[in-house]
């Protein structure tokens, strides 16, 4: 077995809860870890200004890459169902540095997102219930946020399986609310009775380059952002029934779900408000659906305030699950100190790492929040930086790990080679025009500079730089994890025999 030729693994009944969850739970926990009504409603506006009418090509562009990275998770997932997922894949394929760092990068993902998440989540059902005076009570509104992301760690520490159940409420409510817009707003399009400046759609609006210039690369940077989160369905691989397959299946097509579902709501928000609307309205970020649902659908406005805020909701509790499966991973593998792979004996969850990104992710919510709101989304910016690296690594990872297995035949070649290559080349390119991009102060939300550069940068270099610093020092404390060698996939594993790896 993979995990027992690393001497990772740890003894069955002290693991994670097998066979905890199915296709489906996986399904909508990669769904919701994506928060599809709250990432649409961030970018439509900033995508609209950049390429017009064309901000739903964007969506289908933006998609390719998540694709071809979600057939990297698939086929290795295949031969190593370890909950670490790109840390542990990269670790066998390149080595334990780089595989360390794909690790620290999906942790801190984790951390720098959650806290926004919950404050969305919070903001979004207090204006659903007409409550905008505590919107307003920064120090009321943070309370708040706070108190529900323990809350939604405790629910993922209680268990799996009522994660689980909680997502799939969530998911219902967040795609019945959504597609309720998507109806009324194309409704009123065609009926002629909207408030705005409508525009009738056209199939024109899926061409991508219809824009052209740098106005089509920094709309893409902002499409990769709404897709990222699928994988959080992997990261469950060892508490999934059929774990070989189910994850990354769920992976796969979690990421041709949400291409549905993003390119019908821009159709319906590009073509209600019309591009002068979005464009004007840019700076607005996730506010755009509170102004649009008031416009279209009236009274029933609360209806989209819902799905935004229920969309928040659940991926604050997804989101943690990839960093803390990442930590436990990392533990086990003795890449991080051993208390981070405790399992909670009761509910076979990784509850020391669980509760740990939540207490950073508050503490770095609470400081950044106190700085100025601003701040907070430079720290989402910077994320694109850490997505882009840890995807493409992914990618790598996949034809390098495959690769003595990659001219047996022409799938192998394309979906295991060429495939995951080309995703990881092309998110390559976008973290290339991201650098570039936040090296400007003026492109951040914040306008400062911070050293000369953008604030999002100065963030993503340092939580980069301290990585390589802690990277370093557990290297010199504690030697084990580093004299570990890559492997190459099992000829006989390839075709789905069963887990397994086999050292160069």
């Amino acid at each position: 077995m993979a995990k027992d030729l690393a001497g990772a693994g740890p003894p069955q009944s002290a693991g994670l809860k097998p066979d905890a969850i199915g296709f489906l739970d996986a399904l909508v926990i990669g769904l919701n870890a994506t928060s599809p009504a709250y990432s649409v409603a961030a970018v439509i506006g900033p995508v609209v200004a950049l390429v017009g009418i064309y901000a739903p090509g964007v969506m289908l562009a933006s998609f390719v890459p998540m694709l071809l990275i979600a057939s990297a998770f698939y086929y290795l997932n295949k031969v190593d169902q370890d909950c670490g997922t790109t840390f542990s894949w990269v670790t066998r394929a390149m080595g334990p540095w780089a595989g360390w760092l794909g690790g620290w990068a999906i942790a801190m993902t984790g951390v720098l997102v959650v806290g926004s998440l919950a404050d969305v989540a919070v903001t979004f059902a207090l204006l659903a219930f007409g409550l905008d005076s505590w919107v307003d009570n920064d120090a009321l509104r943070r309370l708040l946020t706070v108190l529900l992301i323990l809350v939604m760690t405790a629910i993922c520490v209680i268990g799996t399986e009522v994660s689980a159940r909680v997502q799939n409420i969530l998911i219902l409510a967040q795609v019945v609310c959504l597609l309720a817009f998507a109806v009324v707003a194309l409704y009123r399009v065609y009926a002629d009775t909207g408030t705005l400046d409508a525009i009738e759609p056209s199939i024109s609006w899926l061409d991508p380059f219809g824009a052209g210039g740098a106005s089509l690369t920094g709309a893409l940077l902002l499409g990769v952002f709404i897709y990222w989160g699928w994988e959080s369905a992997v990261n469950l691989t060892e508490e999934t029934e059929d774990s070989a397959t189910a994850p990354g299946k769920a992976a796969v097509w979690s990421t041709v779900i949400l291409l549905v579902t993003y390119v019908a709501v821009g159709f319906a928000v590009v073509a209600y408000a019309g591009t002068a609307y979005l464009a004007e309205n840019a700076a607005e970020e996730e506010f755009i659906f509170a102004l649009l649902a008031e416009e279209a659908m009236g009274g029933w406005h609360w209806v989209v305030l819902l799905a935004v805020s229920t969309s928040a909701l659940a991926s604050t509790q997804t989101t943690i699950i990839p960093a803390s499966r990442t930590a436990l991973s990392m533990a086990r593998r003795h890449a991080l100190p051993a208390h981070f792979g405790r399992i909670h004996p009761r509910f076979r969850t990784p509850d020391v790492s669980t509760w740990w990104v939540a207490g950073i992710a508050i503490a770095w919510y609470l400081v950044v929040s106190e700085i100025s709101s601003n701040a907070l989304f430079d720290s989402l910016t910077a994320l694109s930086l850490l997505i882009a690296f840890y995807y493409a690594l992914t990618g790598v990872a996949c034809a390098v790990y495959y690769r003595r297995q990659l001219t047996r035949s022409v799938h192998h070649f394309v979906l295991i080679g060429l495939g995951p290559l080309v995703g990881a080349g092309l998110l390559s390119w976008l973290l290339v025009e991201s650098v570039i991009d936040m090296s400007d102060p003026a492109n951040s939300y914040s306008g400062d500079s911070w050293f000369g550069l953008g604030p999002p940068l100065v963030i993503g270099i340092g939580i980069s730089v301290t990585g390589v610093v802690i990277m370093v020092v557990w290297r010199l404390l504690a030697p084990v994890f580093w004299s570990e060698r890559p492997g190459v996939v099992d000829p006989a594993l390839v075709d789905g025999d069963g887990p397994g790896s086999k050292e160069s």
